[in-house]
Parts: structure tokens; sequence; C-alpha cells
């Protein structure tokens, strides 16, 4: 770790976890280039930042050329220390219900964007034998659940290339962490996307219709509090406090109800090798 203040390239800062990381990182003196689809809608935001030092840059994640943003960046001096994929959205519906565009778009925002901003700041990272990368994912990545079809699977995506990028870039000192999470304040809970074909009639009352109903509904109120799991976030990515000792970890799992998920999904997997373990294990060939 540089003895010297951090450049963080965060995406999606108008607002959840992404302006609460953006604070964060300027509390604690780094600098900060901030990102949004739209910074005119949040002037007072803007000039937050700019007014401690940082930056803050107009970029769209579903843009193909998005990571040009890194380039100009790098080109000006502002090397990436810290790349943070935090923005995105999601949409909701029963799988047969989506439509492709709509996946395709929950896939631009939350894997294509990403990927291109990793694949434009990671060769830079690595010539200079440090950087972070961190992407923030969900808890419908381990496990998906009704009416996430193309949400899940595309934070899923996301873990996945995480995973091997971690292992690919890990002796060039460069670090991936994927951030898990589960439900927290944000904006993000009460504002989702429902896909715009009408629900199969089989499906109304089933645990999806009523999912999509209860968060579109603004009801929901998660038991995350976002600022605490920023908190420990950001010690965890600069190895203070609560990370400490545990720089080499990978994925930081945040949320009650994330925790829950985990050791569901651990038994379902215990629960198979119980069920199935010999033949996983006999499928071999006889030589």
């Amino acid at each position: 770790m540089p003895q010297r203040p951090l450049v963080w390239l965060i995406t999606g800062c108008s607002s959840g976890f992404g302006l609460t990381l953006a604070r964060a990182v300027q509390s604690h003196g780094h600098i900060l280039i901030a990102t949004s689809r739209n910074p005119s809608r949040t002037p007072d935001l803007v000039a937050e930042v700019e007014t401690k030092g940082g930056k803050w840059l107009k970029m769209d994640v579903d843009d193909v050329n998005c990571a040009q943003i890194i380039e100009d960046l790098e080109a000006s001096g502002n090397r990436v220390d810290v790349l943070v994929n935090n923005a995105g959205f999601s949409i909701h519906a029963c799988v047969e219900q989506f439509t492709e565009e709509e996946v395709r778009r929950q896939m631009e925002s939350l894997y294509f964007g990403p990927f291109r901003l990793i694949r434009a700041a990671v060769p830079h990272m690595r010539k200079q034998r440090f950087g972070i990368v961190v992407n923030m994912s969900s808890g419908a990545g381990l496990e998906g659940r009704e009416s996430m079809g193309a949400y899940a699977p595309a934070k899923a995506a996301l873990d996945g290339m995480s995973k091997v990028l971690a292992k690919e870039v890990a002796p060039f000192n460069v670090r991936v962490l994927i951030v898990s999470l589960g439900g927290f304040n944000t904006n993000m809970v009460n504002s989702i996307t429902v896909g715009k074909n009408p629900m199969p009639e089989d499906y109304k009352g089933s645990v999806a219709d009523q999912t999509i109903h209860y968060m579109a509904s603004g009801k929901f109120d998660p038991d995350g509090d976002k600022e605490k799991a920023i908190k420990a976030l950001y010690e965890v990515v600069m190895g203070e406090g609560v990370g400490a000792g545990h720089e080499g970890e990978r994925f930081l799992p945040l949320g009650r109800d994330l925790a829950a998920r985990v050791k569901q999904l651990q038994d379902q997997y215990a629960h198979s090798m119980e069920v199935f373990g010999d033949i996983c294990n006999n499928v071999y060939r006889d030589r």
C-alpha cells in the first residue's frame, strides 16, 4: 500500500453507497474522481466534491466508450489506484416475462460496464504494481430470488469475472474485492424497474409477484445501515480497523440478511454432497 493519498474512481456517486463512499474517501484525505450519469441533476453534490479538491465527471457505464475516462485520467496524471464499480439498477419480472432488451440492459449496466472499466484500469495498475478493484455485488449473485432473473445472473457474471481476475492479477500486487450486499437503506431498493411485459396469470400471487409489488410500493424497509457498511468497506480496502491483517481477502459479505443467504448456500451445497457425494466422486475414468 503506497504511503500517499490514493486516487479513487467511483461510479454511481449521485446517491446511496456511491455517495456515502465518496464522502468517506474525501474525509480521509484521498483524491476522489466521482462519476454519475447526469451530474447536472445534482449540482450541490458536485460542488461539495469539487470544493474539497475532487472531480465529478459525467459517465454512463452503459456507453461502450465509458472506459475512455480511464485513459483521459491517466493522460492527465491522475493514475487510478482504486476503481469502485458501484453504478447500477435492477429490473424485476419472471424469467419468461423479460424481453431480451431488458436482460441486455441489465448486463450492460452490471457486467459489461464494469468489465470495460476494469479492462482499461488494470494494465495501468499492473504496470505500477499496485491497484485495487472493488466490485459492488449482491446476495442475488450468490442465491437468486424470485423476480431477479436478470439482476441475479448479471451480478453472478460480475462475481465470476472478479474471481478469475483476482487470481490473474495477484502476482502484480493488484487486488480484487467482491463486496456482496444484502438490503440497505439506499434509494435502489425502492426505485426498481418492472419488466414491461404483463405477468402471466399463473404467476399472479406468487412469490415473484408479491416481491415486485412489495418493492415497488416503497414500503420496503431494509435492515442494513449504509454508513456502517461503507465504514467497514473503507477499512477493508485500506487494511485498517476491521480490515487490518486481512488485505488478502477477496470477498466481503455485508448485511445480516446476506449472512443468512450465505448460510443457506452453504447448506445447499452440503446437502447436495450428502445426497450425491458418492456419485460426484465416482464418475472418474478407470485407468
